[in-house]
């Protein structure tokens, strides 16, 4: 853990370590060999990680990465994970203004670039996703592709301008040629999506991946792929010890792997 100043944050639950994997920039050690150092880390048998580490983590993962930790957890309670969802540029800014970080996830590489370089000890891409509407499942704008957007009687919603589902979007509505109906924006991808589910909005643009998540509470139109955006998602290691380099891990492991294909997720 580093000295930085820190805010808290919520969402502590508890998880264990993982097999050990390369990470971008050579191999990393186990957790059982980086374990015993700042932190609490400790090793007590071979794999076996102890200790705590604080995960920021864009909002679309937060499905796939609750699931991953609840493996973890059923495995290996020695480990502590504090978990925050949320957009990425505001998670990015909280880094770089001291907020306790060991590990970012964020919705693309382009929300990657604002983090402070003296921060990173490490990146990898571990996932890919792509834009797709979401209407309520018995779709009462009868919304068909992002043509039928423009429609004046369609409410509309889109995430803010600032943040990657926002960007994404709007990237792909001027690839298409189509002035959307916009009547509110949200904070983030979730808040996004729960306009749909609520019945607030017609349509939607967000993540595949959340529109699996949901479960059949929105339906999915896809976006045609010579007009979709495509996102590839890094986790950024912020910290060198055993903690954080099991739950980046995790992540990139076979069973990370699995769990992040079964929420809609690509592989890099």
């Amino acid at each position: 853990m580093t000295s930085r100043p820190r805010r808290a944050l919520s969402a502590v639950v508890t998880v264990g370590a993982a097999l050990a994997l390369t990470s971008c920039g050579g191999t990393s050690p186990t957790a059982a060999d980086s374990a015993g150092t700042a932190g609490g880390a400790s090793a007590s048998t071979a794999g076996a990680v102890s200790g705590t580490v604080t995960v920021l983590a864009a909002a679309s993962l937060t499905e796939s990465f609750d699931a991953i930790k609840a493996e973890l957890e059923k495995s290996h309670p020695g480990l502590t994970i504090q978990i925050s969802y949320g957009s990425s540029a505001t998670l990015v800014q909280q880094v770089n203004q001291g907020a306790p970080a060991d590990v970012i996830a964020l919705a693309g590489e382009a929300a990657a670039k604002p983090l402070e370089p003296s921060l990173v000890k490490s990146s990898e891409i571990f996932a890919k996703n792509i834009l797709e509407i979401a209407v309520p499942p018995n779709n009462p704008g009868h919304v068909t592709g992002l043509a039928d957007l423009s429609k004046p009687g369609l409410k509309v919603v889109l995430c803010e301008t600032t943040v990657p589902c926002g960007k994404a979007a709007a990237t792909t509505l001027e690839k298409a040629h189509v002035n959307a109906h916009v009547v509110s924006r949200e904070i983030d991808v979730k808040a996004t999506l729960a306009k749909v589910s609520l019945g607030e909005a017609d349509a939607a643009i967000v993540y595949h991946s959340d529109v699996v998540a949901a479960k059949g509470a929105v339906k999915g139109i896809p976006v045609p792929a010579d007009v979709n955006t495509v996102l590839r998602y890094p986790i950024i290691r912020l910290d060198d010890q055993a903690p954080a380099r099991a739950f980046v891990d995790a992540v990139l492991d076979p069973a990370g792997r699995a769990t992040l294909d079964a929420l809609g997720f690509a592989s890099p």
